[in-house]
This record gives structure tokens, sequence and C-alpha cells, in this order.
């Protein structure tokens, strides 16, 4: 028996879907959708105890002098925070033995790398984004180009990555300037790394956090220069601090 357009077409949104998925009145939809905000808010809190509780982390003194390549030929690790106090190192794989070298880079670093928020936000909040891989300057610079990408991206060139725990698989490891001394504060890798894209997640990560009024950090941080709310952003004046060596933030 022949069956009628709309007969055929109802056929295929049934397959579309759950067969046991409710219909309901929009009353219905509104309180299901309010039984699980409260479940998504506890989650947000949950979230943000979490990263208070990263701004308490023990820092490790790097006392090592690693060394990259990058555009502009050699650079310490202490270069590559460009000045700032924080910083994030992403290892990147994109060298030789990776698949698709020399044209693409890995897969999944490859995704990250297209989520990275403008870094203007987070060098705004004394921070700067990097990457790191294996491959020449030339071969980074080239990819670069091709995929859009616009975060500093050196090569590394002795043991930083086996020391720092991204010799076989990628991460970011995080770090703190406090004038010459550098210090690791966190480490996170595997599926970690599926959070991480946004300026909130990269600053969530970090020992001053977002900065902003409502963050519970350690006495003593930074106090918030910016806070964010509704459409604007409030700037407020930051009280200096003294670091551990006695310089002011």
């Amino acid at each position: 028996m022949a069956t009628s357009k709309r007969e055929r077409q109802g056929t295929r949104e049934r397959a579309s879907r759950d067969e046991d998925t409710p219909i309901v009145s929009q009353q219905e939809w509104e309180a299901a959708r309010q039984q699980l905000l409260v479940k998504e808010k506890a989650l947000t809190r949950s979230r943000d105890a979490l990263a208070a509780e990263r701004r308490r982390m023990p820092w490790l003194a790097v006392d090592k002098k690693y060394e990259f390549d990058g555009p502009k030929g050699k650079v310490s690790l202490l270069d590559v925070f460009e000045g700032r106090r924080q910083l994030i190192v992403y290892r990147a794989f994109f060298e030789p033995g990776v698949f698709g070298w020399p044209e693409h880079a890995c897969r999944g670093c490859s995704l990250g790398a297209d989520q990275v928020a403008h870094l203007a936000h987070l060098n705004a909040r004394d921070t700067t984004l990097a990457y790191a891989s294996r491959a020449p300057q030339a071969d980074i610079a080239r990819l670069k180009a091709r995929m859009g990408w616009e975060m500093p991206w050196y090569t590394m060139t002795d043991g930083f990555d086996a020391v720092f725990g991204v010799a076989e698989w990628h991460g970011h490891n995080v770090f703190f300037r406090d004038g010459e001394r550098v210090f690791r504060t966190y480490f996170i890798n595997g599926r970690g790394d599926e959070a991480m894209g946004t300026t909130w997640s990269y600053l969530d990560i970090t020992p001053l956090g977002r900065q902003e009024a409502w963050e519970d950090s350690p006495e003593g941080y930074r106090r918030p220069r910016r806070t964010s709310g509704g459409t604007g952003t409030t700037t407020t004046t930051p009280r200096p601090r003294q670091t551990r060596s006695g310089s002011m933030w």
C-alpha cells in the first residue's frame, strides 16, 4: 500500500528522535527546565569553588633555564611571558611523526586551536597564552597562516616537554612570574583540555583567576580591576599588593 507524503514525513520525524522523549506543554517544559536549572547552578558553584581551590595550590619553583625558538630567534621561558605575570603554555603536537605532518597538526590540537578566544582579553588580565611544539618555526608560521591562528607558537629545543608532563600527550601548564623567578602553578591534560578555549576557562586555571570582585581568592592577591556584569564593564582601581619577593603587583 502506498504511503502519503505526510505519513512518510511523520515516520522520518519519529525516527529522528527518541520514541520515549515526552512531548509536553509550555508549562510542563518550563517546570522541567527549572528543575534542571537547580542542578546546573549547583555545578556552576562547584566549578567556582574548584577554581578557588586551584588558586590555593602550592607553587613549584622552575629553576632550570628552558630555551625555545621563536619567530625572532632564541627565547627563554621568561621571555615567553611577554612581560606579563601569568603564562599558559599549551603543548600542541605538530612535528615529525604526528599524523598529518607536515601539512597538518594533531587533529585534536587543531580543534582546540580553532576555539581559542581573542587573546586581547587574556593579555588585558596580565596573562599570556602560548603554544609549543617541536616543529621548526618555518612550518609553524606556514600552519598558522593557513589556519588563521594568532597565538604565539614556539619550538621546544630541550627537555621542557618531558619535565612538564607533555612529552607524549597534550596539556596546559600554568606559570607565574615574580620578578625574574618563575613558578609552575597548575597543570591540566587529557579530557581536562576539552574545556579550554574561552577567556574564562583559561583564567580559571591561573593563580589570579578572573580578577573579579565576587571571586574567592587568597588574601594578598591582586584586587579586581574590572567586574563584568550585564552588557557593560565596570572599571575599578586596583590596590597594590606585594609579591613574595616584595615587588608590587
